[in-house]
């Protein structure tokens, strides 16, 4: 009996060890971009990260939009990171780029405690990518 509540505890000390990792390397919260002119909120969404713009400069207007209707629209409360699929060091899927209109197969991984690397690719060979200083 006492073995197995030894073994018992040991197991929980390292749940709780093994938890602890994870919730520091949560890339969930509010990003400043690579030139600190937008921000971007992150958050848990399908198994992996979205993020939406909260603020940026100016008009801020979609007008590169591929899709006309949506050129006059404000980029404020555009979803522009949609990364869902876990891949070992971060989180892949897809980017939006309202300064071009165009979308790419994108990325994100924390590469520190207050950085999120951001990458956009085309045909996963020509990428950008960008690195975010984390606001709150």
């Amino acid at each position: 009996m006492r073995s197995r509540l030894g073994l018992a505890a040991l197991l929980a000390l390292a749940a709780g060890a093994s938890g602890g990792p994870a919730r520091a390397a949560d890339p969930a919260g509010l990003w400043l971009t690579e030139t600190g002119s937008s921000r971007i909120r992150v958050a848990p969404c399908g198994g992996g990260f979205c993020g939406t713009i909260v603020s940026a400069p100016g008009k801020a207007l979609d007008a590169k939009n591929p899709d006309p209707a949506l050129r006059g629209r404000s980029v404020v409360g555009v979803q522009i990171l949609d990364a869902r699929q876990p891949d070992g060091s971060g989180y892949a899927g897809s980017l939006y780029n309202p300064n071009d209109g165009k979308t790419y197969s994108g990325s994100l991984r924390l590469t520190g405690p207050n950085t999120l690397e951001v990458s956009g690719c085309v045909m996963r060979v020509f990428c950008k990518r960008q690195s975010w200083t984390r606001a709150n």
